[in-house]
């Protein structure tokens, strides 16, 4: 797969990520949802962790939430350099194409996450109570790489209270699939799946 290909499908899948987004942003008040079919519901949270909303901050005290904002979105920039030096190796070395494929995803979902972090607190104002506007005439909420990243695909698919006799969890309410992600998440998930289930062909042992 070439390296123009690659770059064409991290193209798409950047375009679609940032259109959704930002159609999201500007015509959803946080914590707005639209039920689209009983498993899939379209509905507006905003994400300034990790994975499931998850801080640097929740494991340690040393690190205000603020300061540990830009230590992640600092980690990401570096790691993207890290991912698109891979994609590149893995095309000048004729790599397998699902590698390239799995990579290109794992780049672009990785850089559309990135590009929230980095640029929408300066491009958006709040979300609470309101719809955003895109570029404020007052400016957006926060300052650079201090963005939190836009959420919305929720997949609701059952409900119910789990088995009693099933240990930890007996007898609480359960949802699958509880998390809110977006399409650069998808992405990045196709990716890892891939690398995965092809793995004896993403990596050869010659």
């Amino acid at each position: 797969m070439s390296l123009k290909k690659a770059s064409l499908l991290i193209f798409i899948v950047l375009l679609i990520d940032q259109i959704s987004k930002i159609y999201i942003k500007t015509h959803f008040i946080l914590g707005e949802d639209v039920t689209v079919f009983n498993w899939f519901r379209i509905y507006f949270i905003e994400n300034e962790g990790m994975a499931w909303g998850t801080k640097i901050s929740d494991f340690t005290s040393y690190i205000s939430d603020r300061t540990a904002k830009t230590s992640l979105t600092v980690f990401r920039i570096f790691a993207i350099f890290g991912i698109g030096y891979w994609l590149y190796a893995t095309v000048k070395s004729k790599g397998h194409y699902l590698l390239t494929i799995a990579v290109a995803l794992i780049f672009a979902g990785a850089l559309g996450n990135i590009l929230d972090s980095v640029f929408y607190g300066m491009i958006f104002n709040d979300s609470h109570g309101q719809i955003a506007s895109f570029l404020p005439v007052d400016g957006g909420y926060d300052s650079i790489l201090h963005g939190k990243v836009v959420d919305m695909l929720y997949f609701p698919i059952w409900k119910g209270y789990l088995p009693e006799w099933l240990p930890i969890w007996g007898g609480k309410f359960f949802t699958f699939f509880e998390p809110v992600f977006n399409v650069a998440d998808v992405a990045i998930s196709t990716g890892f799946v891939m690398l995965l289930l092809f793995n004896k062909k993403a990596f050869p042992k010659d």
